[in-house]
C-alpha cells in the first residue's frame, strides 16, 4: 500500500486517539495482572493426583466442577480470606485480579473449556514482565481504516481451530465483515462480543515475517444498516505474543489476508 498521500481531514485527531489507545494498551499489557504476569496454565486431566508443581493446594475435579483443598501451610486465601479444607470452584468471570484463589501476589484463576478445567497461575514477579519494554506499532495511517459492511449468518456457527497450545477447540462465529482495500474485496469472519463488538483473529502477508503469526481484530458495533469500520491501526497482538501458557486460537478458514498489513501492533519488545 502506498505511504506518501496525504492524510484526509480529521486524522490529526484519530492519530492523537490512536497515541492514547497504544498508551493505555502498554499500561495494561506491562500491569501487574496483564498477560505478561501469566507463568502456567495447568490442566487438571494431566495431574489426576490433584498436585500441580509450584501452584499450593490439591485441585481434582469432581463431576462437573474443581475441588480446592488446602491447608494453612499452603498459604492460600479464597474470597480474601485464609482458607483452610475443601471448596468446589468454578470459573472465575471477572478481572484476573478479583479471581477467588489467591497465594500472596499471585491470582490462581479457574478456567473451563469444553469441558476441562485448568488453573492459571497469573504472578506479577514473572520473568516474562519484568523483561518486556514495549509494544512494536506502527504509528496511525488513516488509509488503514476501511469502512466495511457486517454480514451476520443465519444461525451461530462453530469452526474448529487449532490453538496456541497445540489444541484444536472449537471457535463460534456469527457473521462476516466485508471490505475493500486495494481494489480488491476481503472479508473477515467474526464473532460477536456481548455488547455487540465484534473480534476477528486474523492474519495477513506480514505474519510470522514483520509481524506476529497472527493478530486480533476488535471493530466496534455495526449500526443498524451493518456498517462498520475497519480500522487496522488498533490490530492487536494476541495474549499469547505475550506468554506461552495462553490458548488463543488461531484463524479461521478464510482469514488469512493477501493484504500486508503494516499496521497496528506487530511484536513485542523486551530488553
Amino acid at each position: 500500500m502506498s505511504t506518501d498521500a496525504p492524510q484526509p481531514h480529521g486524522s490529526e485527531q484519530a492519530a492523537q486517539d490512536w497515541k492514547h489507545w497504544h498508551e493505555e494498551r502498554t499500561a495494561t499489557v506491562a500491569g501487574p495482572y496483564g498477560p505478561l504476569s501469566l507463568t502456567g496454565t495447568h490442566w487438571l486431566s494431566d495431574h489426576p493426583e490433584g498436585t500441580i508443581p509450584g501452584v499450593p493446594g490439591q485441585w481434582r475435579q469432581d463431576g462437573d466442577e474443581p475441588v480446592l483443598t488446602a491447608s494453612a501451610a499452603d498459604g492460600l486465601a479464597v474470597d480474601g480470606e485464609p482458607f483452610t479444607g475443601r471448596v468446589r470452584l468454578t470459573a472465575d468471570r471477572g478481572p484476573i485480579d478479583a479471581s477467588r484463589v489467591t497465594h500472596g501476589e499471585r491470582r490462581l484463576v479457574v478456567l473451563s473449556r469444553e469441558g476441562q478445567w485448568a488453573v492459571r497461575d497469573f504472578d506479577p514477579g514473572s520473568p516474562a514482565r519484568r523483561a518486556f519494554r514495549a509494544i512494536e506499532a506502527t504509528p496511525y495511517d488513516a488509509r488503514w481504516v476501511f469502512p466495511g459492511t457486517f454480514r451476520p449468518y443465519d444461525g451461530a456457527r462453530t469452526v474448529r481451530v487449532e490453538n496456541a497450545d497445540g489444541v484444536e477447540r472449537g471457535l463460534g462465529l456469527a457473521g462476516e465483515i466485508l471490505f475493500e482495500a486495494d481494489g480488491a474485496e476481503h472479508t473477515l469472519r467474526v464473532a460477536v462480543e456481548p455488547d455487540g463488538s465484534l473480534w476477528a483473529v486474523f492474519a495477513d502477508a506480514t505474519s510470522g515475517s514483520s509481524s506476529y503469526r497472527f493478530r486480533f481484530l476488535r471493530p466496534a458495533a455495526p449500526d443498524e444498516d451493518g456498517r462498520v469500520s475497519v480500522d487496522f491501526n488498533r490490530a492487536l497482538l494476541p495474549p499469547c505474543a505475550f506468554a506461552d501458557h495462553f490458548i488463543c486460537p488461531f484463524p479461521p478458514p478464510g482469514n488469512t489476508l493477501s493484504l500486508a498489513v503494516e499496521a497496528g501492533e506487530r511484536n513485542r519488545v523486551d530488553g
